[in-house]
Parts: structure tokens; sequence; C-alpha cells
């Protein structure tokens, strides 16, 4: 276990290497530039802009002090915003992280239950409902949904508001439109675990002892079913990081994901790439926590 976590450890710096190379190589061949608008600034502020934030130095300057100043924690000044990355990360990052957790909590709740039902009752109405449900749902990206919910929920029926931040009932309708394509994809793929595992030899070992359906599914089958589940929570969160920017666009929420989008916008450099890594470093650790998952749901496992 122990080498396992430190071979991860330093894949981690490797990864944030390369994500960081290759952000900073994109940031810098994009046209155009942070202080480059329709108001032309004078040759002297615009000189005085790019020394503070050492533009004005070759590109292999720039990227060692950038490496320097992540190394001790220190993510950098927005270009376009009077406030550090590290500030604009404390304060829209647990929203964000709410806002990911009901999305994936939802996600994994409906969906389970939705694939377990589905291999259970194979063949009946409830089967064909259930999956037709799903193949909608994986075909409509979230921001379709979420143009469905506010029609539905704010306008037809108004139930949620139509966006901001601050209460639950402003939460629960973006997190139910993120995690909607995500149910889809977990309520699929645990109706086909559940059915591989319903066709092994100790299931039917079980149903002839006498066990209730029930046991039989939640107590011997949900488990090793739970293996395919498990493994898509790394795809799952990629998704609902990559996915909130455009939720938290379309519901107003300030999240990390609003201030993505607008770096990308407003070319501020040290705001994209300092996100950037935040996001990369997070994926990664969900995934280091995916595979530490496995151990604990099926013991044959080993950290090879």
């Amino acid at each position: 276990m122990i080498a396992f976590v430190f071979r991860r450890l330093i894949g981690l710096i490797i990864v944030l290497l390369a994500v960081f190379c290759l952000s900073f190589a994109l940031t810098r061949a994009v046209p155009g530039g942070p202080f480059q608008s329709e108001r032309v600034l004078p040759d002297v502020v615009k000189e005085s802009f790019e020394r503070k934030y050492n533009l004005d130095l070759p590109p292999l300057e720039q990227a060692g002090l950038m490496l320097t100043d992540y190394a001790s924690g220190d993510l950098g000044e927005s270009m376009k915003m009077d406030v550090s990355v590290n500030e604009v990360v404390a304060q829209g990052l647990p929203i964000s992280a709410a806002l990911g957790a009901l999305a994936l909590s939802f996600a994994f709740t409906v969906g389970l239950a939705a694939g377990i039902v589905s291999a259970v009752r194979r063949g009946t109405a409830a089967d064909f409902t259930l999956m037709s449900i799903a193949t909608i749902g994986i075909a409509l990206p979230n921001f379709v949904v979420a143009g469905f919910g506010i029609l539905l929920f704010v306008f037809m029926i108004p139930i949620f508001p139509a966006g901001g931040w601050g209460t639950l009932r402003q939460l629960i309708l973006p997190g139910l439109c993120l995690g909607a394509p995500y149910a889809a994809y977990v309520a699929r793929i645990a109706r086909t675990g559940m059915l591989d595992v319903l066709s092994q030899d100790h299931i039917r070992t079980a149903r002839a002892k006498g066990l209730s359906q029930w046991s039989v599914v939640m107590r011997h089958a949900l488990p090793t079913a739970m293996l395919p589940v498990v493994s898509f929570l790394g795809p799952a969160v990629a998704g609902v990081l990559t996915g909130s920017p455009v939720v938290e666009q379309i519901f107003a929420i300030p999240g990390l994901g609003w201030h993505f989008v607008q770096s990308a916008f407003n070319r501020d450099y040290t705001m994209a790439m300092g996100l950037v890594m935040v996001y990369t470093t997070l994926l990664y650790t969900m995934n280091f926590l995916v595979d530490l998952s496995y151990g604990l749901l099926d013991p044959r496992v080993e950290y090879n």
C-alpha cells in the first residue's frame, strides 16, 4: 500500500508538470493578451502591467517563476481582478464542491437504484422504461437538461428559483441538471454489472439456500456489481468538473467554473492556469481514491 501511494504521488507530480507545460504553451499561443481590448492602453501603462506580471520576460523565465510560486502554494494574482487566485479558489471551491457533491449523490443514488431494479426485473416493462429514460439521458448534454429544467421547474411549475446562490433551493435544480446525464450512465453500468453477477455460481448457491431476493441482491450481488460503478466515479468527477462551468454560467452560480469561463474570455493567464492546476489535482485525487476503494469492495484486489 505504501509503495502504491508513493507511486501515485510521483505520478501526480509528473501529471501536474505536463499539464502546466501544455497550459502555458496554449495560453501564450492564443492571439491577443490580457491587456488588449477595445480601449487602447497607453504604452507606458501597458508596459507597467506587463512588468508587474512578468510578461516582459522570455517565456522560459515566466514559466520558471510560475512553477516556483506553485511549489510554494501561490497561484498568483489575477490579471483582470484585484484579487489573488488563491482567494478565488478559497471562495469558489466550496460552492463548486457543494454543487458537484449534490450532482454526484443524485447520479449515483438514482442511477444505482434504477440499474438494480432494471436488472432484477429484466425483460419487464419497468426494465424497458428505465433503460429508455437512461438512453435519453445519455444523449442529452447537461446544458440541454438545464434548459428543460428551467422551463419546467421555474416557469411552468415554479418550484425552484431561476438561479443564484445562497440557499439550498437555489442549489437543487442545477445539481439535478448537472447530475442527470451521469445518473443515466450509472443506471446502465449498474444494470450490466448486476446482470453479470446474478448469473454467477455463488448467487445460485445463495438462492438454493432459500435466501430472500432482497438478501441475495443487496448482500451477495451488490458489492461485486458495484466495482464497475465505482470505476465510473473517476470519469463522472471529470465530467462534473468540466460540465459545471456551463451549469454555473446558466444558473449564475459563483463557483470555480464561472471564474474559469470568465478567465478564458478575458485571457487572464494566471487565473486560467491556476484553476487548470486545481482541476487537475482534484481529478487525479479522485481517481486515486477510486483505486483505493477497490480493495474495500473486493479483497482480492492487490495494489501492484
